[in-house]
């Protein structure tokens, strides 16, 4: 059936428009003014506005950690992104046991059944010798455009800088695109060792032990290797440090291919958050900061100089030994109670995917930060053209996925873990008011989310063969 979505306000990374839009089948048929059809549904976008879906370029589903697995799969993680408006996500596979291929077809395996919005892959480098470079070549073919490499995580992720040097020398003879995790593991390997034998156990101690400037030098140095290997594309994931904005800024301004992306939570919350009783909850690595990181990554969006807003999404119960109720089954997933005598035990990760959008909207729109074209860009077209997506999602063009959220900008509600839809036992945005949400999202076409209610269901979400990115 066609839907005709009337009366609304487009909104596109470059501009706002009324029109009408129509869906034929799972793409945008038209755009304009006065359109009508037939046979279509019509929805009444009247004081609405009509976004692109979004688009999560950095989630973590169904991910083994510290003997417990994050508690969002590719079912429940997209349920809870869809509900905030995003329509795809891109998931990274973990380089385990076999070839790069196998490793694929194991994470196909767990997510193909399962997904309920769209998404893609990246591929996680943690180890590296000549047949892992040969294989870097094939992954186009499988629809991976990008890979991620670990400065920090010694002796588990994180590759050499030589090893980095050459895995970005191949990612850009292959056109891909190298992600890199910058922080110093070396030195936080000495503070966490000093801070177990002097009994700091607290979760205060997971920021105090990952300094900022670690994150700082390992940008610097990414841009570095990233230069000296002919300028290879390089984008700087969870930028978390006021000194990581001015690296990224300075690597531009002398030429280099890099961008970057940072995540709700580096954008309002301290490390002092962690000095809470339920300090837990606010564990990720790295780790958030101060309130002047938090500025300065505020002004790299609104300069810019950001590209983009992504999550980092890996959530884990609070407290996994008491079940919550999900779709009227009760769930219990061991979580970050598995550290509460040691902060080097708490799995790092927390919920966001469903929530980044809503809240940059009231926190960045509604306050006057960012505008609804910059809010477009950061959050759908930005990640759509950089990970080989574009215009196929992030854009409202005819020809174009018919991945759509219709926004009320008026909606006004009390947010957290009772309207969120990850399954956890907490929302890091508990009793946040926040005015516009989205009424309506559709993913290809169909109507997923409805004032609401949920008609998504497991594996209608499509994996996305990506090609080659834009550098924007």
């Amino acid at each position: 059936m066609a839907i005709l979505i009337k009366n609304g306000t487009l909104v596109t990374a470059s501009k706002s428009f009324k029109a009408d839009l129509l869906i034929e089948g799972e793409k945008i048929k038209l755009i304009g003014e006065g359109l009508t059809h037939p046979d279509a549904q019509v929805i009444d976008a009247q004081d609405k506005l009509v976004l692109p879906g979004g688009i999560d370029a950095h989630v973590h589903l169904d991910l083994p950690m510290f003997g417990t697995v994050s508690s969002d799969d590719h079912y429940t993680g997209g349920k809870a992104a869809a509900f905030g408006g995003t329509t795809t996500v891109i998931d990274f596979v973990p380089q385990d046991e076999g070839t790069l291929e196998e490793n694929i077809n194991r994470w196909h395996a767990k997510a193909d059944p399962k997904a309920s919005v769209d998404f893609g892959f990246h591929m996680n480098i943690t180890r590296f010798d000549k047949d892992v470079a040969k294989e870097i070549f094939s992954l186009p073919d499988l629809g991976i455009t990008s890979l991620k490499v670990f400065t920090a995580y010694n002796g588990r992720l994180r590759l050499q800088d030589s090893e980095i040097f050459r895995v970005m020398r191949v990612a850009r003879a292959a056109g891909m695109l190298t992600m890199v995790h910058a922080e110093n593991g070396d030195v936080i390997d000495i503070l966490v060792e000093e801070a177990l034998a002097a009994g700091n156990i607290a979760p205060y101690y997971h920021a105090k032990t990952r300094p900022a400037w670690g994150a700082v030098e390992a940008s610097l140095r990414a841009a570095a290797l990233a230069a000296q290997a002919g300028d290879a594309p390089l984008y700087l994931v969870h930028m978390n440090a006021a000194g990581e904005v001015d690296q990224l800024a300075y690597a531009r301004e002398h030429g280099l291919n890099m961008m970057g992306e940072t995540c709700p939570h580096y954008l309002f919350f301290v490390e002092e958050d962690l000095q809470r009783e339920d300090g837990a909850k606010w564990i990720c690595s790295p780790p958030i900061r101060t309130e002047r990181d938090n500025n300065r990554l505020w002004k790299g969006l609104e300069d810019d100089i950001i590209q983009t807003v992504s999550t980092d999404h890996c959530p884990f119960f609070f407290d996994g030994t008491q079940p919550i109720e999900y779709e009227g089954e009760m769930v219990a997933i061991p979580g970050k109670e598995l550290g509460k005598d040691d902060f080097t035990k708490i799995p790092n990760g927390l919920p966001g995917v469903g929530d980044r959008m809503p809240i940059l909207w009231t926190q960045g729109v509604g306050n006057g930060r960012l505008t609804p074209n910059q809010f477009v860009a950061l959050h759908a077209t930005n990640p759509a053209k950089i990970f080989g997506l574009y215009p196929q999602k992030g854009a409202l063009v005819p020809g174009a996925d018919a991945d759509i959220a219709i926004w009320d900008p008026n909606l006004e509600l009390q947010y957290g873990v009772n309207v969120a839809q990850h399954r956890t036992d907490y929302n890091l945005y508990e009793d946040w008011h926040l005015k516009g949400f989205p009424t309506k999202v559709f993913l290809r076409g169909q109507l997923i989310v409805d004032k609401g209610e949920w008609h998504g269901k497991p594996g209608m979400g499509r994996y996305l063969h990506r090609h080659e990115g834009e550098i924007l």
